[in-house]
This record gives C-alpha cells, structure tokens and sequence, in this order.
C-alpha cells in the first residue's frame, strides 16, 4: 500500500450489508473514479456493482456485462460504466472498451482487474472473499480521500 493510502475490512452479511457497502461506495464516486472488484467466481462482485448502481438511483435492470463485457449507465452526475473483463484474453481487447474514455467523463467499475496490466491511477479496490453461506468479507484500500466513507466505528458490519 502507498503512503496516504488507507485499507478497510467489513463483513457482509447479506444482501442489505452488500447493499449498505454500495451505498459507501457511490457517495464517495466522483468523475475519473475506477473502483476495481476483485474475488473468486460467485464472491459476488456483480452484487456490489448492482448495490452501486442502484444508489446511484439507476433504476432499470442491471445485468451481468459478462457476455457484452461493458454495460453503459447514465446517473444524473456522470456516465458509469460497468466492466467485465473475465473473457478478457490480450491487452488489444481493453483499448476498443475505452476505459481511457470512460475515465475522462465518468466513473468505471471493473470485475476481474487482473486481466489489465495495470490499475488505473487511484483506483478503489475491492477484494471479495466467501467466508461462509451468504456471507463475503470485503477488503478495501485505496486513496485516503475514500477513508471517510468507510471510517465509522459503529457501523454494522465493519471488522
């Protein structure tokens, strides 16, 4: 971790603890934000991206981009594009999503990070882990700027 970067652990117990995370997470958004979701298959990355997107009042269906590999959303402060990059094979694939693009006007959320070379600069990252049936635990760490949405004490959930 770099200095002035900050970490964050919470447990998830279930969908309104996921839902709560996303809420944290889209207060804290602003234009040129990558938030990077990093797990296991089924660690539930595409839940969290949902718990995002819907605080960010997107309304309508938000499916999986695992076969479109990009899904485009419009909220009233900035476009968010929502990446799947697991059938991501060579870096040639990345350039024709646009992520460049999609940095200078908007906010990108990213599954499976790891087929890039690298983050984008002060990318948020979140790690998901299955620690038993229903409930993730969620690593995060990223610029401190991101701290205040996650330093609650008394906040359900946070370990």
């Amino acid at each position: 971790m770099a200095q002035g970067d900050f970490s964050a652990s919470f447990v998830l117990d279930g969908v309104a603890a996921t839902a709560a995370l996303g809420a944290r997470i889209a207060k804290g958004l602003k234009i040129g934000d990558a938030v990077a979701l990093e797990g296991d298959l089924g660690a539930g990355k595409t839940e969290l991206a949902r718990a995002i997107l819907r605080s960010l009042d997107i309304g309508e269906s938000i499916p999986s981009p695992s076969f479109t590999l990009v899904q485009e959303y419009e909220t009233q402060s900035f476009p968010v594009r929502h990446y799947d990059l697991y059938r991501i094979e060579e870096a040639s694939e990345l350039r024709e999503l646009a992520l460049e693009d999609t940095l200078t006007e908007g906010v990108a959320l990213i599954e499976w990070p790891d087929r890039m070379r690298r983050l984008p600069d002060g990318a948020l990252r979140v790690r998901l882990d299955i620690v038993g049936e229903g409930v993730r635990r969620a690593d995060i760490s990223g610029p401190v700027r991101w701290a205040g949405y996650f330093a609650s004490e008394t906040d359900a959930g946070q370990s």
